[in-house]
């Protein structure tokens, strides 16, 4: 996590600000993760980092950087805002065009920040009596932990996926509401949705803010209908 998510963890419940700065970091590397798990560049195209606790690959190809920092840019900001509610990342066939997998993140918003910070900022916590108690603030542990079990579902998938055997590319899609400031130099997209797929649910995580859950769908293999 970035040094100022860091910072607004330990001080207290996070931030919508914070929370958009911690779910747009796992995109990038869980991104970067399902690139390398799943073979759609070279391992020569990777370098190993630290993240999370864990050994997590990233691309070091300029123009793949180039493409995934201009999303997140964007995506952060929509996060930031609550315009956001799905990412997702397509692995296409670049023969055929054709979807083979499709990685998706639902996100939803936890609940009404702005009023209850707002609250929380002029009463004390309601401890007894007939009020109810603020739910305590998610630790960084706790946060790690759940984001861990993600990563390593990914790093596992290669043992329930089928195996990609032609060469591949991505797209990243990204369901922000109809008054979203898009930027000019993106254009609306099919949904990429697999025929006949097979899907498996993948863990989630949560911020004080944020809920994303995750899950894969793959086309199924011919042979096995």
């Amino acid at each position: 996590m970035s040094s100022q998510a860091q910072q607004q963890l330990t001080k207290g419940r996070i931030t919508l600000r914070g929370s958009a700065q911690i779910v747009t970091e796992f995109f990038k590397y869980g991104i970067n993760s399902i690139l390398f798990q799943r073979g759609i560049y070279p391992v020569d195209d990777f370098v190993m980092t630290k993240k999370y606790g864990l050994d997590i690959w990233v691309t070091n190809d300029l123009s793949v950087e180039k493409y995934l920092k201009k999303i997140m840019e964007s995506v952060e900001e929509w996060l930031a805002v609550g315009k956001i509610n799905k990412l997702v990342l397509a692995v296409n066939s670049r023969e055929t065009r054709e979807t083979l997998e499709r990685w998706q993140f639902d996100i939803q918003i936890v609940q009404d920040r702005g009023a209850e910070d707002d609250e929380a900022a002029s009463q004390p916590k309601t401890t007894g009596g007939g009020g109810k108690a603020a739910a305590p603030a998610k630790s960084e542990k706790a946060l790690r932990m759940e984001i861990q079990a993600i990563f390593r579902q990914i790093a596992a998938s290669v043992s329930f996926l089928p195996i990609i055997e032609e060469k591949c590319t991505f797209n990243i899609l990204v369901y922000a509401d109809s008054d979203a400031e898009v930027p000019t130099t993106w254009t609306d997209s099919d949904p990429l949705h697999i025929k006949n797929a097979e899907q498996v649910r993948l863990r989630s995580f949560s911020t004080d803010a944020h809920r994303v859950e995750a899950m894969v769908a793959y086309r199924r293999d011919p042979d096995l209908c």
